[in-house]
């Protein structure tokens, strides 16, 4: 009698056309969707609204608090069902740590197509979703499912912030230290496994990176020299550094200094990168200088999932944020520095010119 064959293991990136922040709309086209004509009622309450392409929207409470409120959701980045739930969940988390503020509580976005995946494997990215949550200290109190096409996952954020201490992204000054607290590549690694390229120590080395918290931006809010703060996720590295400089600064970015994990340069150079790579490229090439190879070109765009956090430092605070940095065991590297307006938003130099 013929043995059975045994099932092929499951794979759930297979089972989404795009990955984690790779998810999100290029900068180009999410300009188009936001240029409605409808007027909005903004109360003057809102310290931090949606013009204002930060991180999360910000509301005064009035007593020099202010509550902070993010949704965050994606489709599969990973196989591993927990594992992303996990990442789902500190790349929501993040928009609250980037802004200085600490999460109070998280509710869940799900959507699962129930007639391709068990409704099992979705209790699973939900514990991920808890565990997650349990970490950062908040409860997961609740949420919203559907049955769609696509899975997807993720979670809306509440979370408190000091005024005084609120870190916005597009507040730097001029001769600020651009410091950089993660390596970059995730959106490469995860372009590798879904094509099955990346063995596990690479798969290991993707998941440690996505599922960090970006919790010491907490104790960032409370360093006056930290002008300027935000996570790097589906725009890229070169997307929100244009986010922060916005229309008053350049920066010069130090490419030799830019941290990448590990096989990012060798896969980029095999043809291994994210399509919203490309696409984040062409919406903002134009605005960079010195990126000339295919290098600098696509690990600058890589969409980043739950990526480090970019900050904007005054150099006579650089003791108390090495400090912090420490606390949190985190090895920051300052990768460039904030200039006047120039003709070219980012100017990438690197040792061959």
């Amino acid at each position: 009698m013929q043995q059975a064959r045994s099932a092929a293991p499951l794979r759930l990136t297979q089972y989404s056309h795009a990955a984690g922040c790779g998810c999100k709309i290029a900068p180009a086209e999410l300009d188009r969707i936001l240029k409605g004509s409808s007027a909005m009622f903004l109360p003057e309450e809102l310290v931090v609204g949606g013009s204002d392409r930060d991180d999360a929207a910000v509301l005064d409470r009035g007593d020099g608090t202010a509550l902070i409120s993010t949704v965050d959701f994606f489709s599969p980045i990973v196989d591993d069902p927990f594992e992303f739930g996990r990442i789902a969940g500190a790349n929501a988390l993040s928009d609250v740590y980037a802004m200085g503020g600490t999460p109070l509580m998280a509710v869940a976005v799900l959507g699962w197509p129930m007639e391709k995946l068990s409704p099992e494997l979705a209790s699973r990215v939900v514990d991920g979703g808890r565990s997650i949550c349990m970490e950062a200290g908040i409860p997961l109190a609740g949420g919203h499912s559907i049955d769609a096409p696509e899975p997807f996952f993720g979670l809306a954020v509440t979370g408190m912030v000091d005024l005084d201490g609120m870190k916005r992204n597009d507040t730097p000054e001029i001769g600020d230290v651009l410091y950089l607290t993660r390596p970059i590549g995730t959106g490469v690694l995860s372009t590798a496994l879904k094509r099955g390229l990346l063995e596990d120590q690479g798969i290991q080395v993707l998941h440690a990176s996505m599922g960090h918290l970006n919790r010491i931006g907490m104790d960032l809010g409370g360093i006056g020299g930290v002008h300027a703060m935000t996570d790097v996720t589906g725009f890229g590295l070169f997307g929100h550094l244009i986010e922060m400089c916005s229309d008053h600064a350049s920066v010069d970015l130090n490419g030799d200094l830019l941290p990448l994990l590990p096989a990012v340069a060798e896969l980029i150079q095999q043809g291994c990168y994210a399509d919203g790579a490309m696409r984040n490229w062409r919406s903002y090439h134009d605005r960079i200088s010195g990126a000339s190879d295919m290098k600098w070109m696509m690990a600058g765009s890589d969409p980043q999932t739950n990526g480090g956090l970019l900050i904007a430092l005054d150099i006579a605070a650089r003791d108390e944020f090495i400090h912090v940095c420490s606390a949190h065991g985190i090895d920051a590297i300052a990768i460039g520095t904030f200039t006047e307006k120039g003709e070219k938003t980012i100017n990438v130099v690197t040792d061959r010119g």
